[in-house]
């Protein structure tokens, strides 16, 4: 009984065993960002997931696939330019898959393939460029280069959305050359900034002496004119004075009778023979300002 009783329960052991590994391999969880290929017996049934896959063991295979956007790394390639000029470059892909089924039944491996194709197309693109252009043209390159990994991922269901080139490495003499060419592009350039500087500093005070001058010019206009202006109207005043004057001598003249005029004719003589010289004077109308003087007629 007891040799029974064991056999039953490793009977029901191995049944339980087998069937954990049955539900172990007959259940997939799948995240929202990949797709499980499912192959029947071989043969591709299609895509599955996200979420909960029920499979059939030993019957069904799944094969995952990441549709994230994914980067990869092309380390330095020695590569030879249009004008037989060595060059190494490194650069950066991206890629998405849009197919799952494609990528995984049209290349055994993916990566290993788009790596290969990566480098093979970097040659070949800068086989067909000049150094300068390589080294000027960065962005030119990067477009050949996705434009073409793009014609050939195409068909494994990948899309190629980017190419960055990293670092561009020229030759040592052409990095000597380069160093001497900036620097001497440096050395012009500050030639020309102190040229072009003195020039508009010339220009500048040329600019304010003309400024200065035309307006001490315009001072010394105003200041004539004002002056002119000043004496005319003093000439205008002074006549006025003039005329006033004048017309008060006139007035006062008309007042003035014969014997006032010889009260001062002789006022004046009185003072002219005050001089210590001696003088004789007898002027000749002397009987008749005494007529009239006396009144005498």
């Amino acid at each position: 009984m007891l040799e029974g009783s064991l056999f039953v329960l490793c009977i029901i052991g191995g049944i339980l065993l087998l069937g954990i590994i049955f539900v172990a391999n007959a259940i997939r969880i799948v995240a929202e960002y990949q797709r499980l290929v499912v192959f029947r017996l071989g043969r591709c049934i299609g895509t599955k997931g996200p979420g909960l896959i029920f499979l059939f063991p030993f019957i069904d295979r799944g094969v995952k696939v990441d549709l994230r956007e994914q980067v990869r790394e092309i380390p330095h390639q020695t590569s030879i330019t249009k004008d037989n000029a060595p060059i190494s470059i490194d650069f950066l892909w991206y890629y998405k898959v849009l197919d799952p089924s494609q990528s995984v039944l049209q290349v055994g491996n993916f990566e290993s393939a788009a790596a290969g194709i990566a480098a093979t197309t970097l040659r070949a693109v800068i086989g067909g460029i000049p150094l300068d252009d390589v080294l000027s043209e960065r962005e030119h390159i990067n477009t050949m280069l996705r434009t073409r990994l793009d014609e050939v991922t195409e068909r494994w269901g990948v899309k190629v959305t980017n190419v960055e080139i990293r670092e561009i490495l020229p030759p040592r003499d052409v990095q000597d050359a380069m160093n001497r060419q900036m620097s001497a592009e440096r050395i012009r350039r500050a030639v020309v900034t102190e040229s072009t500087g003195t020039r508009e500093a010339a220009i500048n005070v040329a600019e304010g002496e003309k400024q200065s001058a035309i307006l001490k010019a315009e001072g010394q206009k105003q200041a004539s004119i004002l002056q002119a202006q000043g004496e005319r109207e003093a000439q205008y005043l002074r006549a006025e004075g003039y005329a006033a004057a004048l017309e008060k001598i006139y007035g006062a003249a008309q007042s003035v009778d014969q014997k006032t005029m010889t009260l001062q004719y002789f006022e004046t003589l009185k003072a002219m023979g005050m001089s210590p010289s001696t003088k004789y004077i007898f002027p000749m109308e002397f009987t008749s300002m005494l007529d009239n003087f006396l009144g005498k007629k």
